[in-house]
């Protein structure tokens, strides 16, 4: 099985296990701008695939945290202390709850694990915390995304 294809059996996997909308792998390239490049779906019209750049709240400031380790957690971004520009820009790719965690190669971020709940909020417990966790581990050692 190619790369490709082994991350997106991952995901796929990752989707259906969590019982969510989308799973996304987002990258970035070497000037830290960002896209989604890979996708698994619930509902077609969820597709959000090759979208590019980020919200404008998204900097280097959280980049760093990422690469640091960081995991988000946002049950209900309607109830998150997040930025409005932050809250508009998750509505406007229709997402309800977010879970993000870093996937780390040799320390560096080469990529996001994100998984979105677009019907309804998703509580998301310490099970689930691990098994993201452990799935960004298991892209990391499949090399450069």
């Amino acid at each position: 099985m190619d790369k490709d294809a082994r991350v997106q059996s991952t995901i796929d996997t990752l989707r259906q296990h969590l019982d969510i909308d989308r799973v996304v792998v987002y990258t970035f390239n070497s000037d830290r701008v960002g896209r989604v490049t890979f996708e698994s779906l619930s509902d077609r019209q969820l597709s959000i695939l090759s979208t590019s750049g980020a919200d404008d709240c998204f900097n280097s400031e959280y980049t760093k945290l990422y690469e640091d380790g960081r995991i988000r957690v946002m049950v209900d971004i309607e109830l998150e202390p997040i930025q409005s520009c932050h809250r508009e820009f998750l509505r406007g790719l229709k997402i309800r709850s977010n879970f993000i965690v870093p996937i780390l190669i040799d320390r560096k971020l080469a990529g996001l694990l994100v998984a979105h709940h677009c019907q309804a909020i998703y509580d998301w417990s310490a099970a689930h915390i691990q098994v993201m966790q452990a799935t960004a581990q298991d892209l990391a050692t499949i090399g450069n995304l």
